[in-house]
């Protein structure tokens, strides 16, 4: 039922203990290795002595998403170059990604937190794990990866997307635990059923699925089309990746690993921690990070933490799915995207006027985007041919950038609506 009991049951008060132990030599390593965090905690009028209990956290200043930009690439390690032994990237919104850096320890750690993610939905060493989230800088693919290697079970390491490769492969090697987006794998049920496959004669048990927000109604619908049982695991780069939280088999939340994470709601407006069973924005600090600790970061993602006792005998709180983040942020097919990058890659083309509308849409499964581009009068008088050629180099630049496919619609001039205060960039048509 466990794959480390003595850490995942552990007394409220044991694990207070240890994340107290944890957060100060944290805090130490911080302090003496990062200079950012070494400014910060100055200017709070705080040293990691002070702390003396897990409340003294809140204390600390709260790390967001401009700072880890402000210090690429490297400038938030704790370890030095030598001892890193391997970097993801997130996307950002001016071209440059956000940074992070793995010790050997790190990547062991990670790989225990993706093995826990595994048997908490029943899985074993017994298992054959297709991983069609995408490997490189994005975490996903090598993060269920290594956690799949480490905890005995057979990796199909296919990547995402090339859709008929998968069936093949998840009927011809027998895969009995499926991880990527739930979007994907509700695209992969309904081409298993036009390929006129029986889902019954798969051996699949067992989804694994994140990156993205989905619904009870989307679990339903995974669970029933492809004959499985269907999981949430939880990550962000910025923190570790995914293994962060996973369900159990109770499925009433997400397990957050205590016992190398603190995390806190605080309120979206006032940045003032919430109690349990509030809404607000989830901010996790890292306990055993060596490469790349992080303190207070708000990951904007809305959540509620519960401290209820679980049915499974875990004992960590356990985190509400995220319903949403209160930044611009979309996520489209597991890839974030930020409207300013997509507003950047446009302005390359000096026929694009500064206006434009992202649509996003689901058609059957999988979310779609449309880019609705304005174009200045003389070019969009122009002839059909230079359209098409502007249209397709635009379409080659996003995916190259962003690394999704979109479609291109232009626009004539002041078709998009303008506004006097902050500009609606984006018509979310989206029902998970």
């Amino acid at each position: 039922m466990y794959w480390q009991e003595e850490y995942e049951t552990m007394t409220r008060d044991k694990l207070e203990e240890l994340q107290l132990q944890r957060l100060q030599q944290t805090l130490q390593r911080v302090y003496d290795n990062v200079p950012f965090y070494r400014q910060s905690l100055d200017e709070a009028g705080i040293s990691p002595g002070d702390v003396k209990s897990l409340a003294d956290l809140q204390k600390m200043p709260i790390t967001v998403k401009k700072d880890l930009r402000d210090n690429y690439p490297f400038g938030l390690f704790a370890a030095p170059m030598e001892k890193v032994v391997r970097v993801h990237a997130s996307s950002g919104t001016t071209g440059k990604p956000i940074v992070v850096g793995y010790t050997k320890n790190d990547i062991n750690n990670w790989a225990d937190l993706v093995s826990r993610a595994i048997r908490m939905t029943g899985g074993t060493n017994k298992d054959i794990v297709q991983v069609g989230f995408g490997y490189g800088l994005f975490t996903g693919g090598l993060g269920l990866h290594f956690g799949t290697e480490h905890f005995g079970a057979t990796v199909v390491p296919i990547s995402g997307g090339n859709t008929a490769r998968q069936l093949m492969l998840m009927q011809d090697f027998g895969a009995t635990i499926l991880a990527c987006t739930p979007s994907y794998a509700l695209y992969l049920a309904e081409e298993i059923q036009n390929a006129g496959i029986d889902p019954q004669s798969l051996n699949l048990k067992i989804g694994i699925f994140g990156a993205e927000p989905w619904s009870e109604r989307m679990r339903d619908q995974l669970e029933s089309k492809l004959n499985i049982k269907a999981f949430d695991i939880y990550g962000l780069s910025e923190v570790l990746g995914p293994g962060v939280s996973a369900e159990c088999s109770e499925k009433k939340g997400l397990h957050i690993f205590e016992d190398h994470f603190i995390a806190e709601i605080v309120d979206p407006e006032t940045g003032k921690p919430l109690p349990y069973g509030q809404p607000g924005e989830l901010v996790i600090t890292s306990l055993t990070k060596e490469a790349f600790p992080i303190i207070r970061y708000n990951t904007r993602d809305i959540s509620v933490l519960n401290v209820e006792p679980c049915g499974c005998g875990r004992t960590h709180v356990r985190m509400q799915r995220v319903t949403g983040r209160t930044d611009d942020m979309l996520i489209i097919r597991g890839v974030n995207v930020f409207p300013s990058q997509i507003e950047s890659v446009l302005l390359e083309f000096g026929d694009a006027e500064p206006h434009y509308l992202l649509v996003v849409d689901r058609k059957g499964s999988l979310d779609n985007l449309e880019i609705w581009v304005e174009l200045n009068e003389r070019f969009f008088s122009d002839k059909v041919r230079a359209l098409e050629d502007l249209e397709n180099k635009m379409r080659a630049r996003i995916l190259s950038v962003l690394g999704i496919s979109a479609r291109i619609k232009f626009v004539e001039p002041r078709t998009i609506p303008r506004s006097e205060g902050k500009a609606k960039r984006v018509v979310d048509k989206r029902e998970i």
